[in-house]
């Protein structure tokens, strides 16, 4: 009998089987990076950055490929050209549907009838099966999730603590909420160009931005490995502004051509706004000073740079990373102060709850509460179904909201273990969230305090934190996933911005309108404003950051 030899994948077929994986999936995490030339995921990529069902699944299917592949090179008299078979096909077909494809390719060519008849088939078939395909990929991938016990059972109790729901249907209380859509009757105002500075200089995506919390600086982090410092003239931005030649401090890590493990991937100013901190695709974190003077730099982690937050007094600086940990930095030795193994997948984001203690959260869908000084966590929230993309403190401290793959936004206390709300009603995954700048703890006392989700449903909700219900659906980005939102300072706008309709829209919150609209020349990746609330930043994938009046 003789002996057949298995067949192997190369790391090369892996990775690009991986990355077609991801683009046919739409997937754009920041911690999925490839190289733009070669189309090869990058080599500091960790594993576990990849759910195992879903790599397990791509290596069966890898072997399924080069076998059938193989088959066909040997058959006699074939015609089949198995170029036919997509990567897409590969990923979302099991072997059945790849045979069925490679059978009617086979009498397509044996009756004589062209490729193009050929392709036009398959794409129909493709179209009538998608939609099964598509639901076992997503029932494969949450095997591999670890279940979360009494789930059911938790979301059916009433939560208990201050903050208390009336009559409660999927964490929102009975009502119809306000659903925002602009129309013929209610047409935002379009903020004109002159209204509008242009701040060119990076040579690559831009993916974050930030204003200094105490002047006009603007610093901005690019994938050129560059991160540089703006200084914005104070007034409005007119037409003569526009072609003002504005000169940043760049602040570069490397000598020659660009790196592409120094991408900037998070940067934050600290209270004083005295320094800036910007975090590394290689898991390095720099400190620079206003000036652009590097200061220090910070090398302990193992992997990309996710999340990086001083807290208020500016003693400590957090930073969380794909390697699945978080560290506390000392800002007067730049030492490390301690370095926490709390999840067991890469730690998403942080963020501080006060002076002395923070939150991380994770892949591995858990939240970790900790104080300054236990190497344990005081809290950990398990609630959510996958992974959890952002975390905030409200101002007062008392309420930590999250969001997840999961579709859900949560609204936790450390007063008890389950969520004291559960917000259910986005239809895509919820990217990230906010807090508006108003109730207790805040300039804003009276105002009632509201959180912002944003989601690839295309929408972007307010919810009554204290009743725990929708206030009202803000619908005006087109279709597409909503990728930022951001308060104004005084809590009475929201900015949102999109990374496929390239618009940067501003809500009115009182009144659940959209006021103003603007549209980008790139994909709208971060909106943040300024310290007097009337100016918005908004980076792009086109490398540039707009600058725009919001005088209202």
């Amino acid at each position: 009998m003789e002996e057949t030899t298995p067949s192997v994948l190369t790391s090369d077929e892996l990775n690009l089987l991986i990355f077609r994986y991801f683009q046919e999936s739409g997937f754009k995490h920041a911690a999925f990076a490839f190289e733009k030339e070669t189309g090869v995921c990058k080599s500091s990529i960790d594993e576990n950055l990849i759910p195992p069902g879903h790599l397990v699944t791509l290596v069966q299917k890898g072997l399924q490929y080069k076998e059938m592949q193989a088959n066909l090179d040997s058959a006699k008299n074939s015609c089949v050209d198995f170029s036919l078979l997509q990567p897409s096909d590969i990923i979302t077909k099991d072997v059945d549907g790849l045979q069925r494809i490679i059978k009617h390719s086979e009498k397509v060519c044996a009756d004589g009838k062209d490729r193009g008849r050929l392709e036009s088939d398959k794409e129909q078939d493709s179209g009538e099966d998608k939609v099964e395909e598509d639901k076992e990929l997503v029932r494969e991938h949450k095997k591999d999730k670890k279940s979360v016990q009494g789930k059911d059972k938790a979301n059916a109790e009433a939560p208990k603590g201050k903050m208390k729901m009336k009559t409660k249907q999927h964490g929102v209380c009975a009502g119809k909420p306000m659903d925002i859509t602009p129309n013929a009757q209610s047409v935002p105002c379009e903020i004109p160009s002159s209204d509008v500075v242009i701040v060119e200089g990076h040579s690559s995506s831009v993916s974050c931005c930030a204003w200094s919390p105490t002047n006009s600086l603007l610093a901005s982090g690019s994938d050129d490995s560059t991160a540089q410092i703006w200084t914005i003239p104070d007034g409005p931005c007119g037409s003569s502004r526009q072609n003002l030649a504005l000169c940043p401090k760049v602040l570069t890590c490397f000598e020659g051509s660009p790196e592409t493990t120094k991408d900037v991937t998070a940067l934050a100013w600290n209270g004083a706004g005295s320094l800036l901190a910007t975090g590394y695709y290689d898991g390095q974190t720099r400190i620079w000073s206003k000036d652009g003077e590097l200061k220090s730099i910070l090398i302990k982690h193992e992997g990309l740079i996710f999340s990086l937050k001083w807290n208020k007094r500016g003693s400590h600086l957090l930073t969380g990373s794909s390697d699945k940990s978080a560290i506390l930095w000392d800002t007067r030795t730049w030492e490390c102060k301690q370095h926490y193994h709390c999840h067991h997948a890469p730690t998403l984001d942080v963020d501080w709850r006060n002076n002395n203690s923070f939150a991380t959260c994770s892949v591995d869908c858990k939240i970790c509460v900790f104080k300054i000084g236990n190497y344990l966590p005081c809290k950990v929230f398990e609630g959510h179904q996958d992974s959890v993309n952002c975390i905030k403190w409200d101002s007062n401290g008392s309420f930590l909201a999250s969001c997840s793959d999961d579709k859900t936004a949560k609204i936790w206390s450390l007063k008890q273990d389950k969520c004291l709300h559960d917000f259910r009603e986005h239809q895509g995954a919820v990217s990230t969230i906010r807090w508006s700048p108003t109730g207790p703890g805040t300039n804003n006392p009276s105002q009632q305090l509201l959180l912002a989700s944003a989601s690839s449903d295309s929408f972007v909700k307010l919810w009554d934190a204290e009743l725990g219900r929708l206030v009202c659906n803000l619908k005006g980005h087109r279709e597409e996933p909503v990728c930022s939102v951001e308060f104004s300072p005084n809590g009475q706008f929201l900015a949102s911005g999109s990374s496929s309709d390239k618009c940067v829209n501003i809500w009115s919150v009182k009144e659940g309108q959209l006021v103003n609209t603007y549209r980008g020349g790139g994909e709208i990746l971060q909106v943040c404003w300024n310290k007097e609330g009337n100016k918005i930043a908004a980076c792009s994938s086109n490398g540039t950051v707009c600058v725009m009046d919001c005088r209202m």
